[in-house]
């Protein structure tokens, strides 16, 4: 987990020792110190001095500085719930712990109080941005998935199909990679302005990154912007950027099982999108089973079928963001379909491509039981919560930014509580 392992700040797991040598030559020495008990030791050097410092840890050991430190752990091989024969097979199980992570060197109690560090302040600039796109009007998406699964050719085919379905609204995308401007670069092909965020070594996007890239956006009252993730299934479930709703997107050329290998990111996500459809009869990819992967980590989750090739469900999923954009701008709408109420089932259509080879896709119907949202009714919602989908309820700016700070404070209490029992 990046927040404890030290990509989020730039210091693995601790922190730097600077100093200069009588030759004026400076050089710092990264060390971690995430240990319980105070305790004095010595940095010898070939320099001809030596640094006193103290560090805490919770156990003893010595140093030999030259400077390589080497902490050995042994961890128990805790199987996953529900899958208790991984033990008897000498399975590990690193997340077992109260943190959920770990970390050679770091006590669990520890990696929890960084989490609660980290994310804390990363969670005050992410409801600073969900309350300036509400007083905005901008519907803001976090589309996340691993490497390679068409996110960036299924934002090019979305801008089109958008461009044509809303003529005169703005659309905007942040683009988050390790290195090069290739994706914004195919995206300002389109005509859409785009704004590469490059983050080094860093695993993903964080509403620091977002908030200025937004402001270089030229993207008016009432438009679209959309995040696309670096290509990671871990880090960016925990990292909320002010978005309304994250888009975890997952290609057929992908395993069904990848929503329970990843839980934190599809139970995050409120919409999950199984891309590049076009390529199913050439796969063994069960469509059912990766739908029911998804419900078994989050029940509520959505699921639409497209091809960004072919076009096939583009409507569908233009149609998604056109209801979700009118919830961020306030407009009245009419509800046409059941939106993820009652239960869900996959039909298959059969059809021929002219090429001789019928085959079949698989399409979801969710049906509708007592909810009647036929009729257009108004909202002014600035919702907090990605996962939530709100009917008639109004916040402005202020109030959204309270409601947002009260969940964060509720988040935090709960980790402050795991903290606590483990004490």
């Amino acid at each position: 987990m990046c927040v404890v392992c030290g990509c989020s700040s730039g210091e693995p797991g601790g922190h730097a020792h600077e100093h200069t040598h009588a030759d004026g030559h400076a050089h710092s020495h990264a060390h971690d110190h995430a240990h319980g008990h105070a305790h004095s030791h010595d940095h010898g050097h070939d320099h001809g001095h030596a640094h006193d410092h103290d560090h805490d840890h919770d156990h003893a050991h010595a140093h030999d500085h030259g400077h390589s430190h080497s902490h050995g752990h042994a961890h128990a091989a805790d199987a996953l719930p529900g899958h208790v024969h991984g033990a008897a097979c000498g399975d590990l199980h690193y997340g077992a712990g109260s943190a959920r992570v770990s970390v050679p060197g770091m006590s669990q109690e520890r990696a929890i109080k960084l989490e609660l560090d980290v994310l804390g302040a990363n969670n005050a600039v992410a409801a600073r941005n969900r309350a300036h796109f509400a007083a905005h009007r901008v519907l803001a998406l976090n589309l996340v998935s691993s490497p390679g699964s068409g996110k960036t050719t299924l934002l090019c085919a979305t801008i089109e199909h958008l461009r044509r379905a809303l003529p005169t609204t703005v659309i905007g995308v942040i683009e988050g990679d390790q290195q090069t401007a290739n994706d914004a670069d195919r995206i300002r092909a389109t005509g859409a302005p785009a704004i590469q965020v490059n983050t080094g070594k860093g695993c993903h996007l964080d509403a620091e990154m977002v908030e200025t890239a937004f402001a270089r956006l030229p993207l008016g009252d009432g438009g679209i912007c959309f995040i696309e993730n670096v290509g990671n299934l871990v880090c960016p479930a925990m990292w909320d950027l002010g978005e309304r709703a994250k888009v975890a997107i997952l290609s057929v050329t992908e395993g069904e099982d990848k929503p329970v290998k990843y839980p934190d990111m599809f139970a995050a996500a409120r919409l999950m999108v199984l891309n590049k459809t076009d390529l199913l009869p050439y796969l063994d990819f069960d469509v059912q089973k990766a739908i029911d992967s998804a419900r078994r980590v989050n029940p509520d989750i959505e699921v639409l079928q497209v091809s960004a090739r072919t076009g096939e469900g583009m409507d569908r999923w233009v149609a998604w963001l056109v209801h979700e954009l009118d919830h961020a701008a306030g407009r009245a709408h009419g509800h046409g379909e059941a939106h993820a109420h009652g239960h869900g089932h996959v039909h298959d259509h059969a059809h021929d491509h002219g090429d001789g080879r019928p085959h079949s896709h698989a399409h979801e119907h969710r049906h509708d039981h007592g909810h009647d949202h036929a009729q257009a009714h108004a909202h002014a919602d600035a919702d907090l919560h990605a996962g939530a989908h709100p009917h008639d309820h109004a916040h402005d700016g202020d109030a959204a930014v309270a409601d947002r700070l009260a969940a964060i404070e509720a988040e935090l209490a709960a980790l402050r509580a795991r903290l606590g029992r483990k004490a």
